[in-house]
């Protein structure tokens, strides 16, 4: 069985939403179920310990693959779900940490992993209505039953993290950070202070970072229909094209210094004090192989900095 330490200790965790397939969901495509259950075990097979889903992906469908993949031998993944994003017959999303509903997406997320545990679990957003104690105290009562190993909390506040260590340690942090979302960074003293990893999502931008999302594509909406860039609320094409716009300024720089997009956005997080894994997305044993190699070819702190202080974000 992998503890946290080791699940960290390759600064890669696979993010589970590029699993969600025909699902939809929050996922990014088409991908069959077979196929992602191999691209599982490649990862697995190629290094990569920490493997991050959720209930929303997919509406369920990252889970069942995980749980597929990871059957015959568990201990050897480390699996991270969470509770919180719900969705109704029509599949209309709602956010809710009602403890009731909490016992009952921990419970449904067991059946579809295949597992009598999750390694972490975590409270997927904070929910004004919700004291996050509330939904935390159905979470730490399963850690001592032993459904649950670890406790985090995704997306969180500094209130919420005050909180929610009147309960008991959290072990993980995880919210959004890359080259145009930051804001985050001012709860990092208070994360390592209480001694909480963090880990980062949107590590890539959804592919706006590494030139997979370009103009033409976003202008003509080139992505599958199950892929959430299609039709989400939030994903506006005008800061979309806002950003590639800014993004023009770097590509140049970084062909020059002879940097791929892929080294560059790994490198920015990774070379935060306090970032301790970044989450990636990954599709086909291509993309993962491309991962795995930039990063053992990150630029250098100096050199981001540098590249930093010549262009606008």
């Amino acid at each position: 069985m992998i503890d946290l330490k080791t699940a960290f200790s390759h600064k890669i965790g696979f993010g589970g939403a590029s699993l969600s397939g025909a699902g939809g969901g929050y996922g990014f495509g088409n991908i069959e179920f077979d196929q992602a259950v191999g691209l599982v075990r490649l990862a697995r097979e190629r290094g990569i310990l920490l493997f991050d889903t959720a209930p929303i992906y997919g509406f369920r469908q990252s889970e069942r693959v995980l749980g597929e993949a990871v059957s015959k031998d568990r201990e050897d993944f480390f699996i991270t779900s969470k509770s919180g994003i719900t969705w109704s017959d029509n599949k209309r999303v709602n956010l809710t940490n009602e403890p009731k509903v909490t016992i009952q997406m921990l419970e449904q997320s067991l059946r579809d992993l295949q597992s009598d545990y999750i390694d972490l679990y975590m409270v997927h957003w904070p929910d004004p209505r919700v004291d996050i104690r509330r939904s935390l105290e159905i979470i730490f009562k399963a850690k001592e039953r032993g459904k649950v190993r670890y406790v985090g909390l995704a997306n969180t506040n500094s209130d919420d993290l005050k909180k929610a260590r009147e309960l008991g340690p959290i072990d993980v942090a995880q919210s959004e950070l890359n080259l145009f979302n930051k804001e985050v960074l001012s709860l990092f003293s208070e994360f390592q202070n209480g001694g909480t990893l963090f880990q980062s999502w949107g590590t890539l931008d959804k592919g706006i970072l590494t030139k997979r999302v370009d103009k033409k594509r976003e202008q003509a909406k080139n992505y599958d229909s199950s892929d959430c860039r299609k039709s989400a609320p939030w994903w506006k094409q005008s800061e979309v094209l806002a950003k590639l716009g800014k993004l023009e300024a770097l590509w140049p720089i970084l062909e020059q210094r002879e940097i791929s997009p892929l080294s560059f956005a790994l490198g920015h997080n990774l070379n935060i004090k306090g970032v301790d894994q970044v989450l990636i997305g990954m599709k086909n044993e291509k993309q993962c192989d491309s991962v795995l190699s930039a990063l053992e070819n990150l630029p250098t702190a100096e050199s981001i900095e540098e590249i930093m202080n010549d262009i606008d974000l």
